[in-house]
């Protein structure tokens, strides 16, 4: 009698390029295909998945497979240990066996924008995401619906993807203000999101990263804060050369503001501190993510 495995909440696919589309100076959007991507699960909202990629002169990708795949990918040598980097959704067709991935075009220091810049119709590499076959939550989702207030959501251009897929995804009742950093005036996508959330899109142009972000997320909260949020907290900083800076609510409770940020990690933290710290936000209503670190590779 053969015994059937249990189906784990991810998995890995092995995809190639269907199609590759230039969305502005920054961003290009890659489709990719694949013979089981019809088993691909369609979560939204800010569902991350792995991309891993070919080494340098190889095609296609060997990834281990098997629920300690990447203790195994870990074990391998350099020199055969495919380069992983992650990424959110943007669109899912299980119907056309296609998943759509948003890529930012930054710099041509890493792998992953290597390649990014280079992708071709054909390119083989494995995707690793959510089973569609899974009973159960797959994981891999930071945003949490509030259930009351306001909602800010806030970001650079690598938090553009998985912001866009959120607010595809919000009630039509819902209220808030999106404040999205972008490199050049050229980067402004269209975002569809409900009628009550203002989407503020400001371009960086020669200013360092965060630089308008940083305020225009403090403004943003000003004018969804319209009486005190709670008292003023202490916490402790997070070093970002060192550490990860990843602090998200298992729940949120009914507040007056909800607040998912992401991007890069300097930025993102002196908003951690702004909000927290100084406005009193309760910290089980913020979600805070570094996607990326100034000046190491992508």
């Amino acid at each position: 009698m053969t015994q059937t495995l249990p189906v784990a909440p991810w998995r890995s696919f092995a995809v190639t390029v269907r199609a590759v589309e230039r969305l502005s100076p920054s961003f290009t959007r890659v489709t990719f295909t694949g013979a089981d991507l019809d088993r691909f699960a369609d979560n939204g909202y800010d569902q991350r998945i792995k991309l891993a990629l070919p080494l340098p002169g190889r095609r296609g990708v060997d990834l281990p497979q098997g629920p300690d795949w990447y203790a195994a990918w870990r074990a391998l040598p350099e020199h055969r240990r495919n380069p992983i980097r992650t990424y959110t959704v943007r669109a899912v067709r299980p119907h056309l066996a296609e998943v759509d991935v948003d890529l930012v075009l930054h710099g041509d220091s890493g792998p992953a924008t290597r390649w990014a810049r280079r992708a071709s119709v054909g390119d083989e590499v494995a995707l690793v995401g959510p089973d569609a076959g899974y009973d159960g939550d797959h994981g891999g989702i930071e945003f949490q619906p509030p259930t009351a207030g306001c909602l800010l959501l806030a970001g650079d251009e690598t938090a553009v993807p998985a912001i866009s897929g959120i607010c595809e995804r919000l009630p039509q009742d819902t209220r808030g203000i999106v404040v999205l950093e972008v490199p050049e005036a050229g980067d402004v996508l269209p975002l569809a999101a409900p009628h009550g959330v203002e989407v503020r899109w400001v371009p960086r142009g020669t200013g360092g990263h965060g630089s308008q972000l940083v305020p225009a997320v403090a403004a943003a909260a000003e004018e969804l804060l319209t009486h005190p949020c709670g008292t003023t907290q202490s916490i402790s900083d997070v070093d970002v050369d060192t550490e990860i800076l990843w602090e998200v609510p298992d729940e949120v409770p009914a507040t007056p503001l909800y607040a998912w940020l992401a991007g890069e990690a300097g930025a993102i933290r002196t908003l951690r501190r702004h909000l927290v710290a100084e406005r009193g936000l309760d910290r089980r209503a913020v979600a805070f993510m570094g996607y990326w670190r100034l000046g190491r590779a992508a």
